[in-house]
C-alpha cells in the first residue's frame, strides 16, 4: 500500500523534514555573514525551498528585494507556495541569467558543494554583485565534525559497505577549508575568508532522522531495500543514542563552512 509519504515530491519531503531539522537555522545566520540589510537587492543561489530566501526577504523588508535561484523546478514549486514576495527564477549557478552589477549581496547554502564548475558558479556570483557588494556560499563541515553524522555514516559503512556510506557522505564533501580555498583561486576571487560556524542538527526521534535520510533522493533515496532499512533503524537506535535528549528528540552539532567574499 502507498503511503502519502511516498506520494510526495522529494521536495516536498526536503521543506517538510530536513528544512526545520537543519537549514531554517542557517537562513540569518548566512544572511548576516554576507552583511544583508534593509533595503538590500539579494540573491540567492541554490535557494531550494527557500529557507535562506525567506530570510533574506524579512531582513531587507519591503523596501529591498530578493531574486531565490534554483535549477531544479520541483524546489521552486515548493517555494512558490511560500507567503512571500520573492522573485523565483529557474536557472544555473554556473550560467545566472541575470545582469553584471544588479545586487547588493548574493548568498548561497549547502548547494555549493552540487555544482558542476564550482569556480564558474563563484565567478557568476561575483559578476552580479554591484561595486562594495558581498557574498556567503554555506557549504557543510566535514562529516566528522559533526558527531551524530559522522557515526551514521561509520554505521551505513558497517552494515552495507563504503558506497552506501559515502553516498550519505555526499553533502560533505567539501568540509576542507584548505579546498574551499583552493575553488576560490580557481575563481580567481581575490580576499575571500572561509570561517567556521556551528549549528545543530535536530529531529524529533531517531525514526524521524532515520526515515528522512533515507527519502532524501540525493544521498541514500532508492539505495535500501525494506528489510535494510529496518536493519538500519534497529542498529541506529544504539548508535545514536548519545545524541538523544530527554524527550526523545535527537540533537547533535552540525558546523558549516562558509566562504565569504566583497567586490572592492
Amino acid at each position: 500500500m502507498t503511503t502519502l509519504e511516498e506520494l510526495r515530491s522529494p521536495a516536498e519531503i526536503y521543506d517538510t523534514h530536513f528544512v526545520p531539522a537543519l537549514f531554517a537555522q542557517w537562513g540569518p545566520v548566512v544572511a548576516a555573514e554576507a552583511g544583508v540589510q534593509k533595503g538590500d537587492r539579494v540573491l540567492d543561489v541554490a535557494c531550494g525551498t527557500g529557507a535562506l530566501t525567506l530570510a533574506a526577504a524579512e531582513i531587507v523588508g519591503p523596501s529591498g528585494s530578493v531574486v531565490g535561484l534554483d535549477a531544479n523546478p520541483e524546489m521552486l514549486a515548493v517555494a512558490r507556495r511560500k507567503p512571500v514576495q520573492v522573485e523565483w527564477l529557474e536557472g544555473s549557478a554556473e550560467a545566472l541569467p541575470l545582469p553584471d552589477s544588479s545586487f547588493d549581496a548574493v548568498v548561497s547554502q549547502f548547494g555549493f558543494m552540487f555544482f558542476e564548475d564550482k569556480p564558474k558558479a563563484l565567478a557568476e556570483m561575483m559578476r552580479v554583485l554591484k561595486p562594495g557588494g558581498r557574498m556567503a556560499v554555506a557549504v557543510c563541515d566535514a562529516v566528522e565534525s559533526s558527531p551524530g553524522y559522522g557515526a551514521f555514516a561509520l554505521l551505513l559503512d558497517q552494515l552495507f559497505g563504503k558506497e552506501v556510506g559515502d553516498a550519505f557522505r555526499a553533502p560533505f564533501s567539501l568540509g576542507d577549508a584548505g579546498r574551499l580555498y583552493e575553488i576560490c583561486n580557481e575563481a580567481e576571487l581575490a580576499g575571500a575568508e572561509v570561517v567556521q560556524r556551528n549549528g545543530k542538527v535536530r529531529f524529533r526521534s531517531i525514526d524521524a532522522l532515520v526515515s528522512t535520510e533515507r527519502a532524501c533522493v540525493w544521498t541514500l533515496g532508492g539505495l535500501l531495500t525494506d528489510e535494510q532499512f529496518e536493519r538500519l533503524l534497529k542498529e541506529s537506535e544504539t548508535v545514536l543514542r548519545p545524541f538523544v535528549i530527554d524527550d526523545g528528540t535527537i540533537e547533535f552539532d552540525m558546523p558549516s563552512l562558509i566562504i565569504k567574499a566583497r567586490i572592492s
